[in-house]
């Protein structure tokens, strides 16, 4: 049984790497920075795969009543604002410097929790969410690439990112899977891409776009919307065989790994500084899941 954990922990990481290396690819390589479109398109292929899955008893989803939906409607606005910035952020920003300002995403959600719920402080947790912080904040003063609209997108990230976190594992309802979930935030994200695409500029920009008929260009988004899909897959059967922080633990080894291999696969430009701000907010999560081997969050 042990195996067979340790094999969908490294088929997780696997997808995870190749997954943000194509994003990176098609955003940042083939300069398709536009997000209404590029993640419109993702969604809109997750949402078919997963629907017919559902349909063909290869997942498990049970029927979702239009209410049920309604009531998950704040985590598929969190989801689309998390998805539309995280491209526009990840389109200017080196993955190792991408994952360290995600990272502050714990101080939204810590933040969140101490006003909403009054937990009681907990002072190592309380500790590493204030390095993240201070890593985050030295970061761009530091980064030899510094992209102004790049950081203020990852700022909007991280914000959603921490918020849906807290939302869907403090949401009251239990009648809803992982992939009922996910299915709900395709849909209405598909939705409302669409009909953002036209307003945001991104629809005429991309039909002027020089790379559109480039057969690199199909075959990165398409390979982009399937990993994505078989990442949510990855996810969800790592999730139930494992508690919450060890599921954490194969996220920050997924990440640490997608950030040793990204100079290897893309230009990046560093110096000391700024890779002391990424090996800090990272050994700060590391003992954030340390402090967090008994809670939830």
């Amino acid at each position: 049984m042990q195996w067979r954990r340790h094999l969908a922990g490294i088929t997780f990481i696997i997808i995870f790497v190749i997954s943000y290396f194509t994003n990176k690819f098609v955003l940042s390589v083939l300069n398709f920075t536009y997000p209404t479109l590029f993640q419109g398109w993702q969604t809109f292929i997750g949402a078919i795969l997963l629907l017919l899955s559902g349909k063909f008893g290869w997942v498990e989803m049970s029927r979702i009543s239009r209410s049920a939906a309604l009531s998950w409607l704040p985590g598929s606005v969190l989801f689309v604002g998390n998805i539309y910035a995280g491209s526009r952020a990840l389109s200017c920003i080196d993955i190792p410097f991408f994952f360290t300002l995600q990272n502050s995403s714990h101080v939204v959600s810590y933040i969140i929790l101490k006003a909403v719920h009054r937990e009681k402080t907990q002072w190592m947790k309380f500790i590493s969410v204030s390095i993240m912080l201070l890593s985050a904040i030295n970061l761009p003063l530091h980064d030899p690439q510094f992209d102004s609209s790049g950081y203020l997108w990852a700022v909007g990230h991280l914000l959603c990112v921490g918020a849906y976190r807290v939302f869907q594992f403090h949401y009251k309802s239990t009648n809803f899977s992982d992939l009922e979930q996910q299915c709900i935030n395709y849909l209405f994200s598909v939705l409302l891409l669409a009909v953002a695409a036209h307003p945001t500029g991104d629809l005429m920009g991309a039909m002027e776009f020089p790379s559109l008929q480039s057969y690199t260009f199909h075959c990165g988004c398409c390979a982009s919307a399937l990993l994505g899909f078989l990442l949510l897959l990855a996810t969800v059967k790592l999730k139930s065989g494992l508690s919450l922080e060890h599921f954490g633990v194969w996220i920050f080894l997924s990440k640490i790994t997608a950030m040793c291999l990204s100079p290897l696969i893309f230009y990046m430009d560093f110096n000391i500084p700024s890779l002391t701000c990424v090996a800090v907010s990272h050994a700060a999560e590391a003992l954030l899941l340390y402090s967090q081997r008994d809670s939830q969050l």
